[in-house]
């Protein structure tokens, strides 16, 4: 292998991701910030936090998911110089994923009174009911956003969601320090202000979005003409073909987690905050591969459309080496920083919570140690997923992501974690099982499919100048 083909491309590689990887960190962090300021609270609300948020995720995971789709499309269509074929995948888009916010918010309200019945403490269900409302109405926005975003990035134009983010995770901030705490004339509202913080954070991402790409002489063309009358059956059937297996693979993985949320929710209410703690500095670290992820849809869409299968795939590749490189940096400073970092999201100086926050800090660095190893599954899976994504290949990917998360990965987490000793780090490590399977058959399936394109292409080049001859 010759390895200079693969390095020469990290410098564009990192080009194109680091706005998204800034754009989503900022995502990340509002949870973060979240967690950091009612963690300062008690290990009980961070605990209802870790509660509703993790219904909020799954509903996200199919709203982000599904949107998806957007981004190969409009990549292949930038690649052939399409823009009629763009602009109707775009509004199409748009569209669909408008209606799918709505009908996730609803799912919400419908499926809250089952937290009740999943084994957390009393106290922690009556905290997450009214978060819960607040934060799930704001997937509305956050989903329109999205399709705002999946287009941007289809076009290579990845700064616009960035520079939303930032502002969005501003105004989170801000929000969240006046009224969580009751800041000067605001109330103290504790995890509802955090609430509050979150959807108006999304509203602001939304409007700063629209009102800067609408203006701008690039997208110009995009926006024109959009009215539902033009709205056809088949362009709708082909993004929900691609968008819907690939919300169900990325609700498969989020799931997962959420279930590691509620496993250890059910050990103790100390291992559902030192879990969250643990996720969050873990998710962080993630948006760098799904950064990278999203480089690897564009730039394989891209070449889709160009038909250079061969190009493709070394794309692809650099991408691929990129990310391990970057995860086992990260890997170490988690190995590292295990015992330091969970110091952040809780205050050792409350006296009446102190035995239990040192028992949160305690768990939490244990479970940093495993986040360190999976550092490189996870980071791998998620950028084959957005390669294969860019194939436009996401029915195989889907199955093999419910097998490897939910038939090796989860089944693993609930015999260590409930049935030995090792509790909440069980449960980790069952994540770990599921994230490494997943890594392994999507490279294989990525290989096969690659291989098989440029085979096909030079047999029909071979066949084209027989013919000429």
């Amino acid at each position: 292998m010759n390895l200079q083909q693969y390095t020469r491309e990290f410098s564009y590689n990192l080009k194109l991701a680091y706005p998204i990887i800034l754009g989503m960190i900022g995502h990340t962090l509002v949870g973060i910030v979240d967690n950091i300021m009612v963690g300062k609270i008690g290990p009980t609300e961070l605990a209802a936090v870790s509660l509703g948020n993790s219904f909020v995720f799954v509903a996200m995971s199919l709203g982000v998911g599904f949107s998806t789709a957007i981004t190969p499309l409009i990549a292949q269509a930038d690649g052939e110089k399409n823009t009629e074929r763009g602009r109707s995948v775009f509004h199409h888009g748009l569209y669909l994923c408008s209606i799918l916010g709505v009908a996730l918010f609803v799912l919400i309200v419908c499926f809250k009174p089952l937290i009740a019945y999943m084994g957390q403490s009393e106290a922690v269900v009556e905290m997450a009911k009214p978060y819960l409302d607040i934060v799930g109405c704001s997937l509305i926005p956050l989903i329109i956003f999205q399709a705002y975003k999946q287009f941007a990035d289809g076009l290579s134009e990845t700064k616009y969601s960035m520079w939303a983010t930032i502002i969005g995770n501003l105004t989170n901030i801000i929000i969240n320090y006046l009224l969580i705490y009751g800041i000067w004339i605001f109330p103290e509202w504790g995890i509802i202000g955090a609430a509050v913080g979150t959807i108006a954070s999304r509203f602001v991402m939304l409007g700063y979005m629209h009102f800067m790409m609408v203006n701008k002489p690039k997208f110009k063309a995009y926006f024109e003409g959009f009215s539902l009358k033009e709205i056809k059956r088949d362009i709708n059937n082909q993004i929900i073909r691609l968008g819907l297996p690939s919300a169900m693979q990325m609700f498969f993985e989020v799931a997962l987690f959420t279930g590691a949320i509620w496993l250890c929710g059910s050990i103790s209410t100390t291992s559902q905050a030192a879990n969250q703690i643990a996720l969050s500095l873990a998710s962080l670290t993630f948006m760098f591969a799904m950064g990278l992820s999203v480089a690897a849809m564009i730039r394989v869409g891209n070449q889709k459309g160009l038909m250079d299968y061969k190009k493709l795939r070394t794309v692809a590749i650099s991408i691929f080496l990129l990310v391990v490189i970057i995860e086992i940096v990260f890997a170490l400073l988690f190995v590292v920083l295990h015992t330091v970092l969970p110091y952040v999201f809780v205050d050792i100086n409350d006296v009446q919570n102190l035995t239990k926050n040192m028992e949160v800090i305690a768990i939490a660095s244990q479970l940093l140690l495993v986040a360190a190893v999976f550092q490189i599954s996870d980071g791998l899976q998620v950028v084959i997923l957005g390669a294969l994504r860019g194939l436009q290949d996401a029915k195989i990917p889907m199955y093999i992501t419910f097998v490897a998360y939910w038939l090796i990965g989860f089944p693993t987490s609930i015999y260590l974690g409930k049935y030995t000793t090792l509790g909440a780090t069980g449960v980790w490590i069952g994540l770990l099982a599921g994230l490494t399977a997943a890594a392994l058959f999507l490279y294989i399936r990525f290989q096969k499919l690659t291989r098989g394109l440029i085979s096909f292409q030079s047999q029909s080049q071979f066949s084209v100048e027989n013919d000429k001859q």
